[in-house]
């Protein structure tokens, strides 16, 4: 069931804000800390290594499947928007940077691809 892909997500996001808060604390510094990450981390190795890896039914696999996917895209397009909003406030030089980031990004997708396999295309 989808629910339990659902709480399982609620548990590690919970879990990784309340790591990042300390990780804050520990440097002095009154913010979340790499809680996000933390909470990737977290659901990544329970969904793949641990204790619900032995017996469960496919159908909740496939909820904890379903939002273990989705998790990582949401946090990123929600960090994404707190990233670009800081860069407006902050001025010009953090927009150019982000510009700057994009379009070297960009650039390297022709570079990359020249290194990727070639048998592995699917038609």
């Amino acid at each position: 069931m989808i629910i339990y892909g659902v709480g399982l997500l609620a548990g590690c996001m919970l879990i990784g804000v309340y790591a990042g808060d300390l990780v804050g604390l520990l440097f002095g510094i009154d913010a979340n800390v790499g809680g996000v990450g933390i909470a990737m981390l977290i659901l990544m190795v329970v969904s793949n290594y641990g204790p619900l890896k032995v017996s469960i039914k496919p159908i909740t696999a496939e909820g904890i499947t379903f939002w273990n996917a989705m998790y990582i895209p949401i946090v990123i397009a929600m960090a994404a928007k707190q990233n670009v909003f800081a860069a407006i406030s902050s001025g010009w030089l953090a927009i150019c940077a982000g510009f700057l980031a994009v379009a070297l990004s960009f650039l390297m997708i022709p570079i990359l691809v020249r290194f990727s396999d070639k048998t592995d295309e699917k038609v």
